[in-house]
């Protein structure tokens, strides 16, 4: 699919690709859309992640790279007193990693080989990789290990992402070993800051994870309309869009 493959669809672009009329277009998106396949964008779609689709962190790595670097640098600057830190899979939660002040002395619990190898070059930082089999999809450890690790820790602050975020079902993700680590990582935090695209709201996944009320902040950018922003907040977080 088109979406899934390049993220998101214009109408006129189909319309040119495919040799057909925009209203042709435009209807077979509200199809796709009566089906959850897509959600309808102003010109255009984005795709719904489901339980049995999920991008590589090359792909992601590649996509939206601006706007997930604001959002990584807003996350940051809800670090606070923190000094425990779990930072989640995922190449946005890797630009927050990178993002965090270098001359404080943090220790970095994390999933992801990524995002240690990034933060074990600090002088300040200190890295507990957690333990596991490692997906491919996204280099980060899975697994009884990883979760038993967690278990184990109190942590003052954890950078989560998610598949899919909805009023109705919470943080979604489609695999059930990274939900597993997920649930334990917002088990063992005290705060816990979601960051993710506007594509995310709405999306709902196989996997929940946590519940939006249990959040004290989410990040996003600013497509994401302040009406649903609003819905959001109302259900406990501070809904920051940059």
């Amino acid at each position: 699919m088109v979406a899934r493959r390049d993220g998101s669809v214009d109408v006129a672009t189909l319309a040119a690709d495919l040799s057909v009329s925009a209203e042709t277009v435009r209807r077979d998106l509200r199809v796709l859309a009566d089906l959850g396949l897509v959600r309808r964008t102003h010109g255009g779609a984005h795709p719904v992640e489901s339980a049995g689709f999920e991008t590589t962190l090359a792909t992601r790595a590649t996509r939206h790279v601006p706007q997930k670097t604001r959002i990584a640098a807003a996350a940051a600057e809800l670090l606070g007193e923190a000094v425990t830190v779990f930072i989640d899979e995922g190449f946005t939660p890797q630009l927050i990693a990178q993002a965090l002040p270098q001359d404080r002395r943090l220790t970095i619990v994390t999933a992801s080989l990524t995002t240690a190898a990034v933060m074990a070059e600090r002088d300040h930082a200190q890295v507990l990789l957690l333990g596991g089999r490692v997906r491919g999809t996204t280099m980060a450890t899975v697994d009884q290990w990883a979760k038993e690790m967690l278990a184990g820790f109190v942590i003052d602050l954890a950078y989560m992402g998610a598949n899919g975020i909805s009023r109705e079902h919470g943080l979604t993700t489609p695999d059930p070993a990274v939900g597993q680590v997920k649930a334990q990582a917002v088990k063992s935090a005290r705060r816990r800051i979601l960051v993710g695209l506007h594509t995310k709201f709405g999306a709902v996944s196989f996997c929940r994870f946590a519940e939006v009320r249990e959040l004290e902040a989410i990040i996003t950018d600013t497509p994401l309309s302040a009406t649903e922003a609003q819905r959001y907040s109302l259900l406990g977080p501070q809904v920051i869009r940059v």
